[in-house]
């Protein structure tokens, strides 16, 4: 099984903005994900510590250094789901 972060709705250009696909015409949450998926334009990135997993916790690789707006190469999605 593929784990496709980028492929959920909320990064769908078919999600209409009360949470219904326009495609399928049914309510969709941030885990559903279909063949239909249509990548939206752009997409906000907000890589730093602030939306890190480990930001403040005993897993930071940089605790000593991380701070809003730093960019690491162990940064994990704070809402990430499998």
């Amino acid at each position: 099984m593929a784990i496709r972060l980028g492929n959920g709705c909320e990064n769908c250009e078919n999600l209409m903005e009360n949470s219904t696909c326009k495609v399928h015409g049914v309510k969709v949450s941030s885990s559903y994900t279909c063949d239909s998926f249509e990548m939206k334009t752009a997409l906000k990135d907000d890589r730093n510590c602030v939306t890190c997993l480990r930001y403040e916790t005993s897993d930071c690789a940089n605790p000593q250094k991380a701070a809003p707006q730093m960019l690491c190469s162990h940064w994990a999605p704070q809402n990430a789901m499998a």
